[in-house]
Order: C-alpha cells, then structure tokens, then sequence
C-alpha cells in the first residue's frame, strides 16, 4: 500500500532543464527507483518554476505511474488551501482509478506566498483554510462525504478502499490533528532527531497509529559541499520561522558505502521513532547523471540493508 508502515520511498525533483527533457527524466528515474527496490516515489508541488518543483503533483504522478512497472506514487506533500477540497478529492480518486491501489497522499498548508498569489488565495488565510479543509477531504477520501461530491463515483470508491494520507506536520498541535483525523505523518526533511522524537511521543500518546514518515537525504560516497550549501540557502529562502528552529545543519546522512549510510539512516529512524522513510538524493545543481550514479549505489547494499535494519527497528518502537 503507498505510503505504508515500513517503506521506502524515493523522493524525485526536476533538474534544471527543458520542460520536455524534466518530464522525461523524472519518468526515468521513477522506473528505475522501483526497478532497483524502493517502494514508491513522491512529488512535491511549488509554482512559477520554484526551482526543483512541478506545479501539479497530481498530474506528475499520473506521468510517472505509467513509467514505473510496478509501485506508487504520492503527491507529497499537495498544497491543499490552493483549491477547493472537492476538487483535489475528485483529481486523488480519479488517479486512483487509473491505477488502483498505486496512489497515495501528503498534504501540507504552504510556505510559499507566490503559489496563492497565482491561485489568488490570500497568504493570510492559508492556516484557517487548511485546517478546515484537512478533515473534508479525509472525510470524503474515506467514502463519507456529505455533499454531492459522494455521488461522484471515483470518490465513492473510497467507501471500501480508503486513500492512504499523510498530512506534513512540525507541531505538537499538528501531530494531534493528524492522530484526530486516522492520519499519518509526514515530517521536515531538516528536522532534528530530538524534535522528531518529541513529535512522535505526542503522536503515539494521542492515539495515532498511521505511518511515522522521516525524511531524509542521502548520499553514498564524497558528499556534494557545494551543493549541499545551495540547498540549504535555498531552503533558508521560503522556510518559515517556525520550521527553522526546529532545524539543526543540513541533517545529510553520508557514507563511504551504502550499508554504512543504510546503518546510520536506521539509527536515526530508531531514535526518532519513526518506521517509514523517504528518500532524496537530488539537491540544487545536481546533475542527471550523478542521480544515477548514487541509485545505482543504492542497488546493491544501501536498499537491501536498510530493508533489514528497518524490520528490526520497527518491533522496537511503540505501538
């Protein structure tokens, strides 16, 4: 199931080409993610040509579902004050029918005010906005719907084959939401291990049992400094205040090989208390061919080993 306890999931972003050539290259590389043992991929969504992003995950996973022979694919995390609830309902159900039990779903309010400057959402309302529209679409993405959206028949499919959602969370109030609402949790990709923790204790405590999402990036071999350092002043660029304290360097788990980075990756999962991961490689300025290069690496010891350390992890953490 997408977005499960215990997967492993690649993380894809377009490189800094054409249009045509950022289409294909995504399709490429969520085959080969599948093809070399990870779960699932995901996409996130920005507008404007924000670098690194798509503006519709939807319709991206839609391209690369019918480039990957087998596994998911997730928007994650989808805008969700962008559009009426409705609408991204019925899009979610309708992708989901097109290739059935292969999608899932992560949904986040936004940081950025340029994506509802061209969705003409006022910035100022994007809270408000999102936490009303949270339990509307779990609602109706669970086949309980109270508007003429239950009549459409993608959406009341979900009547028996509820969607698998996370919602992307940084507070202790966010963590008891998503525990309120059955849902999982999708966590920032620079959050420290002690943050992530914490969170998790008051997720667990709240009664949540959905999946405990960690993100994070990898690299197998000489990290990439220059990188790593664009990144992370890119990130600095559009995070929030709040995001950012929770924040402690660029959180890049590194290795000389790919069990050595499976190992410290699992560590952390472990003293987070989280049982499901998402993977990235790509960072800004990364070429196409480097991407491959560290899949390729991840083939052979970093997949299969963390598979097996994830397993042992997983009976240790609260339930």
């Amino acid at each position: 199931m997408p977005v499960s306890v215990g997967s492993i999931s690649l993380r894809l972003y377009p490189h800094d080409v054409a249009a045509v050539e950022q289409v294909a290259l995504l399709r490429a590389q969520a085959g080969r993610a599948v093809e070399i043992g990870y779960d699932g991929v995901m996409v996130a969504e920005h507008h404007a040509d924000f670098p690194g992003y798509l503006p519709n995950p939807v319709q991206l996973a839609g391209f690369l579902l019918d480039a990957m022979p087998r596994g998911w694919a997730a928007p994650c995390p989808l805008l969700l004050p962008m559009k009426p609830y409705a609408l991204i309902a019925e899009d979610l159900a309708w992708l989901d029918a097109a290739h059935p039990g292969r999608v899932g779903v992560g949904f986040a309010a936004g940081a950025l005010p340029v994506d509802f400057e061209l969705a003409k959402v006022p910035f100022d309302e994007i809270t408000d906005r999102f936490k009303d529209a949270l339990p509307r679409i779990v609602a109706a993405l669970r086949g309980r719907d109270d508007t003429p959206l239950a009549a459409d028949r993608a959406v009341a499919r979900t009547a028996t084959r509820p969607f698998p959602m996370v919602v992307a969370a940084q507070s202790r109030a966010a963590v008891r939401r998503a525990a309120r609402l059955g849902l999982g949790i999708l966590y920032d990709s620079l959050q420290t291990t002690e943050v992530t923790a914490r969170l998790n204790a008051d997720y667990v405590e709240a009664g949540g049992d959905g999946p405990k999402v960690a993100i994070r990036r990898v690299w197998v071999g000489d990290p990439p400094g220059e990188e790593m350092a664009a990144q992370m002043a890119h990130y600095r660029s559009y995070a929030p205040e709040a995001a950012m304290k929770n924040w402690d360097g660029d959180q890049l788990i590194s290795a000389p090989t790919g069990t050595e980075a499976a190992d410290r990756l699992a560590d952390f999962l472990d003293a987070a208390g989280c049982d499901t991961v998402n993977v990235r490689v790509h960072v800004k300025g990364l070429s196409p061919d480097r991407v491959s290069e560290q899949l390729d690496r991840h083939r052979d010891d970093f997949l299969p080993h963390l598979r097996d350390r994830m397993l042992s992890v997983a009976r240790d953490l609260p339930t």
